[in-house]
């Protein structure tokens, strides 16, 4: 009885809104932030970043830094749009969470109640798959496995469920963590079977309208005719690049949100009132909770670099850590041309948010954890400066290597076979199919779901060739052909790791 009360007092108190007055701001906030932001901006060739800070019920920085667009000069605002791209989860999350506290799904009834076409490729798994399995990466799959398949395709959110079944799991079900895109766009779609709504129009009424989220939305189309949105960019060979938006609305309830800083400002600040925002419930307290309870344990992950950070886990959409002796609740988001982090501690009733237009920069997950460090009152590092050493090391090994690989391509080797012998169709049970041409004495390969991306084929040496993509972000892969009695087998796909870090074998047809 005593445990039932003590709980029932910590519940209203968790729910009292917040009144105190907002305390004065750490002097990196007042003196320092701008002086940093355009110094690491330049350093990590970022056009555009927009930052904010939420702290004790009030918005106390919401604001942009260089350029929308590099061409037109545009400035960068607290309303201007980025794509925020796994930030969405949290919203997914949120969502089923709510529906499970009005009873309208329970997170532990099989996936299979809701969805009665459901299926992974091991019958067991299918079988025992529950909603909350959908939202906490472990369901047996490996990081980003089969994004290359979803990421930008040209299928329906019905067929990106349904090719679900042809890829088969890396791991065991429950095993251990792999972050998981497509059980979050499956659970858009149980949004869709319960309520008879979409998920699109579910999340905005339900948060983005109460929320006064005003300019953000889920559609591409949204995306590429607002005239305050970012472009996106990123780097190719050291030179800022510009790249076309990626459509990824099909995979909606993972990654589709537009949104700027001062919408999710507001996001923010009802996390951090406990589902209020001026002074309405939007979200009850018990459905914001259960998003923030531990649900897969991610991993150990203390270093020399944050030894007061120990472990860290997995809720609803949101990735949960210790840091310093307080829980920190975040999620990132990346999609070509940006990347992009939201991250608040309850405790401190503090939340920051860094978004970039360009895929190519730790900046923004380097400001996040500047910013808590001032209001946490730790001894100054510059988070920037480290991360940049770091990537500098890593694209210099990168650039080496590619270097390599392109000398080997100059010395013009002859394959092993005639060219005409590697062309034709090619299948992979999960993906479908690719077509290898010879064009221009040269071979190319032509993708069934995505038709604007062509793999431009060089030859290594043997038959193994250089792939290099017209869509920059899907990176430059070696690609070999299995060849068996001089007859071509297989070939073996592979894109950027940031995509999908598994590799894909196609047999000729």
């Amino acid at each position: 009885m005593k445990k039932i009360f003590a709980t029932v007092i910590a519940g209203l108190l968790l729910n009292l809104p917040l009144t105190l007055p907002v305390a004065a701001q750490p002097a990196f906030i007042t003196d320092s932030l701008d002086a940093y932001v355009n110094r690491a901006m330049q350093q990590w060739q970022v056009p555009g970043l927009a930052v904010a800070v939420v702290k004790d019920g009030k918005i106390v920085v919401a604001k942009g830094y260089g350029v929308s667009n590099v061409e037109t000069k545009q400035k960068v605002d607290e309303f201007t749009l980025f794509q925020i791209a796994s930030n969405s989860k949290a919203f997914t999350g949120t969502a089923i969470s709510l529906l499970n506290y009005q009873k309208r799904l329970l997170l532990d009834t099989t996936v299979t109640s809701y969805l009665k076409d459901f299926k992974l490729y091991d019958d067991c798994a299918t079988q025992q798959a529950t909603v909350r399995d959908l939202l906490c990466h472990r369901l047996g799959y490996a990081t980003f496995q089969g994004d290359f398949l979803h990421w930008g395709s040209n299928l329906s959110r019905k067929e990106v469920v349904y090719n679900w079944r042809t890829l088969k799991p890396v791991y065991k079900f429950r095993y251990t963590y792999g972050y998981t895109n497509m059980g979050f766009v499956t659970a858009g779609e149980i949004i869709k079977a319960v309520t008879d709504t979409t998920w699109d129009d579910y999340i905005t009424v339900h948060f983005f309208k109460p929320l006064q989220m005003k300019h953000t939305n889920v559609s591409f189309s949204e995306l590429t005719n607002d005239k305050n949105a970012c472009k996106a960019y990123t780097l190719v060979d050291n030179k800022l690049t510009l790249l076309p938006y990626t459509n990824i609305d099909n995979i909606g309830a993972c990654a589709s949100i537009n949104s700027c800083i001062s919408d999710m400002a507001n996001w923010l600040l009802m996390q951090l009132d406990s589902g209020r925002f001026n002074g309405t419930t939007v979200v009850p307290w018990p459905v914001l909770a259960e998003t923030r309870n531990s649900q897969m344990v991610i991993g150990d992950v203390s270093s020399r670099m944050f030894p007061s950070k120990h472990f860290t886990t997995y809720g609803l959409g949101w990735q949960l850590y210790d840091y310093n002796g307080k829980k920190i609740c975040e999620n990132g988001g990346g999609a070509n041309g940006f990347v992009t982090k939201t991250k608040f501690i309850p405790e401190l009733g503090l939340g920051v948010i860094v978004y970039t237009n360009t895929d190519a920069n730790s900046l923004y997950e380097a400001l996040t954890t500047q910013i808590i460090d001032a209001y946490m009152q730790l001894p100054y590092r510059n988070y920037s400066d480290i991360y940049l050493n770091r990537n500098n090391a890593g694209v210099a090994q990168d650039s080496t290597e590619l270097a390599g690989y392109r000398a080997t391509v100059a010395k013009k080797n002859t394959p092993d076979l005639k060219l005409k012998d590697y062309t034709g169709k090619y299948n992979n049970s999960f993906y479908g199919e690719i077509e290898v041409r010879e064009e221009n004495g040269q071979l190319n390969i032509y993708f069934s779901h995505h038709p604007n991306n062509i793999g431009q084929l060089q030859l290594l040496e043997g038959n193994k060739f250089l792939c290099t993509y017209t869509d920059v972000t899907c990176g430059v892969k070696v690609t070999p052909f299995t060849v068996e009695k001089n007859k071509v087998k297989s070939v073996t796909i592979s894109v950027a790791d940031f995509i999908d870090p598994l590799p894909y074998e196609f047999t000729k047809q």
